[in-house]
């Protein structure tokens, strides 16, 4: 017992020193800038959208010039074979927007064919799981409806590095290098993603001329060249080379839609998501719980806290799995599910002093390394909330001919258990992980946000939120603080688990925190990765400073100018 608690105290630091300034052990300050400010994921992404900003483009052309970037330097969390989300708050309508550009699954793959050949889930990789990628078409939506620069100057900075070279950063290093035994097997993925048959080293340069003439073509001919031109005709038949479905048919009926934000308030502030498919109203629902609880006096980090928090997920966990789905296919009941009566209800069912042992399955939803989000704010308040991804790190593994990036694999996350939401059906859009998030006070906006990592998001959203609101941590601080994150067992029972999943700590939460968790009959894992990532832009209406952060667990930058 005494080398146990020896081992828990050791596990307790996460960074050097507190910084004299916070409230919370962080090593970096708030950036802070007035005519623009830009965060990601990579520093290099991070100085195109400030160099975007700069030259008068809107927080639109900013956050689509550093997504083209990152889908070169970061293609172990996005690109173009992948999907996209977004919200844009406008500041000339005073309006926030939602963007769903999630593609649907292929028409002419049915249910049957995965019951006929003896699939009881669809697979990670190859070409089945492989769904239309809607990231381009979210670009152009976005794009039309916003932006003041040609697409050209837009994807010039992605092209110019794909053609001259990165130095690869280390964490992305890390991922790149992890996925080439996973994904090596696949046609066109070892020619177009490794040297030498191996990730890349950090410092090492990478170069992706492939990538570099699909932007060029992108930049010159428009989005139809990705789904009813050239590059839809090379998908449709290598995927179809390889047992697939995905047709030039499924890649020419795409598009996205623009759809109404839905918001719930938080001791008097607005918290927004996109409704489902996406998971981010979950984050709602956890919420809406836990306010009415005093989270304040229980204190960061405590067990009574923390308790409360992973009891409140489970109970809107139990509704992810039931509700959200695509609601094209599903009736869903939104409002019932983020209203405040509902709320009422899940919180009598939470023991202070027990953990409960049943509840929903997560599935195998990748938890880090598969998603970038970046925050984009211009000199006019305009400010984006843009989330993108692949999908388990690199995706599909499938890599068509000559592109230069590699498909997603979304289609994993359907259901093939007959009559649920998110069963598989054709022309289907799957349960999806990646949400932006915005909040607004007193209809103006306060903060774009997000974070990165599978099931870790929605909770999260939830933890950035507290840390701010209830325990008044600053946006940096907000990001830093160690994390909890609940996970699911890996023995799912339909719908529901018995053995009340793991409660996973991050390095920071004290040890006696830890003891009373597990008395409370909590199982507990700590310092065991991933928490994420975050990246963020608050800003003050008034004063009409940004306040601009990116966490320390990743690579990446806030920068304003």
């Amino acid at each position: 017992m005494t080398k146990i608690i020896f081992l828990l105290a050791c596990f307790q630091i996460v960074f050097a020193h507190d910084r004299i300034t916070g409230r919370v052990e962080t090593t970096r300050s708030e950036v802070l800038a007035c005519n623009g400010m830009a965060a990601t994921s990579q520093p290099l992404a991070t100085q195109v959208a400030i160099d975007i900003l700069k030259k008068g483009g809107h927080a639109v052309d900013a956050a689509i010039a550093a997504n083209a970037v990152l889908g070169l330097m970061e293609p172990t969390g996005s690109g173009i074979g992948g999907d996209l989300f977004a919200m844009v708050w406008s500041a000339e309508e005073q309006k926030l927007y939602g963007l769903n550009a999630s593609g649907r699954s292929p028409a002419s793959l049915t249910l049957d064919y995965f019951h006929d050949n003896g699939y009881e889930r669809i697979p990670a990789r190859g070409p089945l799981p492989v769904t239309v990628p809607g990231c381009v078409d979210g670009w152009f939506e976005l794009h039309q409806k916003f932006s003041k620069l040609p697409m050209t100057a837009l994807l010039a900075p992605a092209i110019n590095y794909a053609r001259r070279g990165f130095p690869v950063s280390e964490l992305i290093s890390q991922y790149w290098r992890s996925s080439v035994p996973l994904l090596k097997a696949y046609p066109g993925f070892l020619a177009m993603f490794t040297l030498n048959g191996e990730g890349p080293e950090k410092g090492e340069i990478f170069r992706n001329p492939c990538l570099a003439n699909t932007y060029e073509l992108i930049a010159a001919k428009g989005r139809d060249v990705f789904y009813r031109g050239v590059i839809a005709e090379k998908i449709a038949r290598y995927i179809g080379e390889e047992g697939g479905f995905l047709s030039y048919d499924d890649m020419a009926r795409h598009e996205s839609e623009w759809v109404e934000p839905v918001s719930s308030s938080y001791r008097g502030y607005d918290i927004w998501e996109l409704p489902p498919n996406g998971q981010g109203i979950a984050a709602l629902q956890i919420l809406n719980i836990l306010e009415g609880y005093d989270l304040r006096s229980m204190g960061f980090g405590s067990a009574d806290y923390i308790h409360h928090f992973i009891e409140a997920k489970k109970l809107a966990f139990e509704d992810r799995a039931h509700f959200y789905a695509d609601p094209d296919f599903s009736d869903i009941p939104v409002e019932t599910l983020i209203s405040k009566a509902y709320a009422a209800k899940r919180r009598s069912l939470i023991d202070p002093q027990r953990a409960t042992r049943s509840y929903n399955v997560d599935s195998d939803i990748a938890e880090e390394g598969d998603t970038i989000y970046l925050a984009t704010a211009d000199r006019d308040g305009n400010m984006v909330s843009l989330i993108q991804s692949n999908y388990r790190g690199m995706g599909s593994g499938m890599t068509p001919d000559s592109l230069g990036f590699i498909l997603q694999d979304r289609g994993e996350l359907f259901d093939l258990t007959p009559g649920r939401n998110n069963t598989y059906a054709p022309r289907k859009r799957p349960f999806h992980t990646i949400i932006p998030a915005f909040i607004t006070r007193e209809d103006t906006p306060f903060m774009a946000f997000g974070v990165m990592g599978g099931s870790t998001q929605p909770q999260g959203h939830a933890q950035i939120v507290i840390n701010m609101i209830d325990f008044g941590m600053n946006v940096q601080e907000a990001g830093d603080a160690p994390r909890m994150v609940h996970r699911g067992s890996s023995q799912p029972t339909g719908y529901r688990m018995s053995d009340g999943g793991k409660v996973c700590l991050e390095s920071g939460i004290a040890y006696s925190t830890i003891r009373q968790l597990i008395r409370r009959g909590h199982q507990v894992s700590w310092a065991v990765g991933g928490y994420g990532g975050y990246q963020a832009i608050k800003v003050d209406t008034v004063s009409g400073v940004y306040y601009g952060a990116s966490e320390s667990r990743k690579d990446g930058m806030a920068a304003g100018y």
